[in-house]
Order: structure tokens, then C-alpha cells, then sequence
């Protein structure tokens, strides 16, 4: 009988390694591979050396009526490989741009992109210095799959909340032109970036997935930054700020939510609460309290998911200023701001 089993379990471990063999011969013949998409926060870092030589878009061609696919098709010139092909997710400018280096001009006016456009309000292209940006404007932020087989880009649109269980919005205030609140050669912009920036490194080590209204000198209007979050619908939008006062004798951390919308069990005023104890322990800090926002506090107020601005001190007081400068000290607030984070995750489990 154990010579039976025995021969029973080398056939079927035949079937397996034949199965298996079968399988890659597939995958190889037919080359697909998933391509990894590249987030906004990191577009700057990858593919900043990019450099346009048209300053003019041009439109792409679309094969019209086909959208009963799940996918779009990208055709793709001959011998283009996985490396040769960049996603660029730009979820705040609501677009997805697709770098192939080595694609011409002609190819794109002679090849149309065809399968589901339904996320699509508009395609085109610029020419690169080595190859081709596909440039697509959409409906509304979506994350994608990508897969490359025989010569052809498939992309499958999804809603953040198909792939994540977990979704954040960090939104470092100011930006660009926008110094905000300044004093002493101090900006605002720049303190909030930086904090953000030290916070992005501890939270990419989790399975949170975080969406940042900006990671560069930018400044995302007010309404952008609302579209972001109540688009995706995350579970919590944290602002980052600094706070100023007339009389320079102030100091400390103040916490602003939402107070326009009751949401039961877990709302702004609990994100807010949150946020002030865990920063203010971080950094060993003075608490000013919680308080309602202000009718100029565009973001926090229209925003219809939990929303709190966390003022991690008075840019006003010159020792408060001169703590809020120093790399240190923005590193423990940005611990501040992830222990809350992962404090009100633990209390939803």
C-alpha cells in the first residue's frame, strides 16, 4: 500500500512541475509583466530630468465606441521593455502620464489607444528628449494596474478605495507664493514641508496608503486640497500649520477641526483631540487646546470626512521659532503626528 501512495505522490508531482513549466512558458512567451506606478510625491525625485522639446501638446487618437473593456490599451513600439515604460500618477492635477522612453512622434499619430476611456476626459502627448509623455487628463483620482504584454500597455482604473483599506491625506499648508505665517527668515511653507516630508518616511514603512497635497514648493489651491479628500473618501485629512500671535509671549500647539459636520463615533473633534495629546507629548510641548475653525479656514471647514489642522507652534515667539527651525524637533512632531495616526487605527480594530 505505501509503495502505492508512493506512486500516486510522483505522479501527481509531475502534473505540478508540468503545470508550473506550462505557466512560465506563458508568462515568457507572452511577456507580461506588471509595470509599479510611481506616486505623486515621487514623480520630482524619478523623472524630474525629464525635458519637453514641444512646448505644445498634441492630442492622442482614440479608437472610438470601445468601452466594454475593463482596461485601456496603450499600443507600444517594437522591442519596448518593462524599464523603458514610467507611471506618473498626478492625483492632484487628476492625471496619469505614461513616459515611454524610445517612442517616437509618428508612432502616436499612426497608432490609436483603444479599450475603456470612461475615466478619460482628455489624452495627449509631448515629445521627450528620448522618448514620449502620454499625458491623460481624468475624471477624478484613481489608482491603476498596469500590464505590459506583446507590445501592448494595458491599464485598469480603480477607486482608492477598491485597493486600500487604509487611506490618509497629509496636507502641508502654504506653498509656492504662499509663505504663510513668517518671521525671522522662518516660513511657514518651508516648516510644514518639512515636517510632512519626515512624516512620509515613517509612514511608508506601514501598509497605510497616504496621499500628500503636495511634497514640493507648491501651493495646491484650497480647493484642491478639499477635492482630494472628499474625493477619495479617506479616513482622515491632517493639515499641518504654524501658528502666529500679536502678543510674542505666546506659545504652544493649538488643534483646529471641523466643527460644521457630526460624523458618530470617530469625527474631527476626535481626530483633533488625538493629534494634540500625541504631539504635544512628542515634543514635550505647551497645549493650547482644541477650537472650532474659522470662517477663512477654507479647508477644514468644507471637508466631509474627519478633518483636524494640527498649529505645531508660534512662529511669533523667537524660542518657539527657533525650536520649529531645527531638524530635530520637526522629527518629533512628525512622530507626534504618526503616533496619532496609528493610535486611532489601533482603536478601530
Amino acid at each position: 500500500m505505501g509503495h502505492d501512495l508512493m506512486k500516486k505522490m510522483t505522479v501527481l508531482c509531475s502534473i505540478l512541475c508540468v503545470m508550473a513549466m506550462g505557466i512560465i512558458f506563458y508568462l515568457s512567451s507572452n511577456k507580461v509583466i506588471t509595470i509599479s506606478d510611481v506616486a505623486q510625491d515621487e514623480v520630482s525625485d524619478v523623472i524630474a530630468d525629464e525635458v519637453s522639446i514641444k512646448k505644445e501638446e498634441q492630442i492622442l487618437t482614440f479608437v472610438l465606441g470601445e468601452s466594454d473593456t475593463s482596461y485601456l490599451r496603450i499600443p507600444l513600439h517594437d522591442n519596448c521593455k518593462a524599464e523603458d515604460i514610467m507611471i506618473e500618477n498626478h492625483y492632484m492635477d487628476q492625471e496619469l502620464c505614461v513616459v515611454i522612453r524610445g517612442a517616437k512622434e509618428a508612432f502616436y499619430t499612426d497608432n490609436a489607444i483603444s479599450g475603456n476611456r470612461k475615466m478619460i476626459r482628455e489624452g495627449k502627448y509631448e515629445v521627450l528628449e528620448d522618448g514620449i509623455k502620454l499625458i491623460f487628463r481624468l475624471t477624478g483620482i484613481f489608482e491603476y494596474r498596469t500590464i505590459l504584454e506583446n507590445n501592448d500597455l494595458y491599464v485598469s482604473f480603480l477607486n482608492p478605495k477598491e485597493e486600500f483599506d487604509r487611506i490618509v491625506v497629509i496636507d502641508p499648508a502654504c506653498g509656492g507664493t504662499n509663505d504663510g505665517f513668517a518671521a525671522d527668515n522662518i516660513k511657514e511653507k518651508d516648516i510644514t514641508l518639512q515636517i510632512a516630508r519626515k512624516l512620509k518616511e515613517k509612514l511608508d514603512k506601514t501598509d497605510i496608503k497616504v496621499y500628500y497635497t503636495r511634497m514640493d514648493d507648491v501651493n495646491p489651491a484650497e480647493e484642491e486640497r478639499v477635492f482630494l479628500a472628499n474625493e477619495i473618501r479617506a479616513d482622515m485629512y491632517i493639515r499641518i500649520q504654524v501658528d502666529a500671535d500679536e502678543d510674542v509671549g505666546v506659545y504652544g500647539t493649538t488643534t483646529v477641526y471641523n466643527g460644521d459636520y457630526f460624523i458618530p463615533g470617530f469625527g474631527s473633534i476626535e481626530l483633533a483631540d488625538v493629534l494634540e495629546r500625541e504631539v504635544v507629548t512628542s515634543i514635550k510641548g505647551k497645549a493650547l487646546g482644541l477650537c472650532e475653525a474659522q470662517p477663512e479656514e477654507y479647508a477644514i471647514r468644507n471637508i466631509t470626512i474627519p478633518a483636524a489642522a494640527v498649529k505645531v507652534g508660534c512662529i511669533t515667539n523667537k524660542q518657539e521659532a527657533s525650536l520649529l527651525e531645527r531638524d530635530e524637533y520637526q522629527g518629533k512632531i512628525a512622530d507626534g503626528i504618526y503616533n496619532a495616526i496609528m493610535k486611532i487605527y489601533e482603536g478601530a480594530e
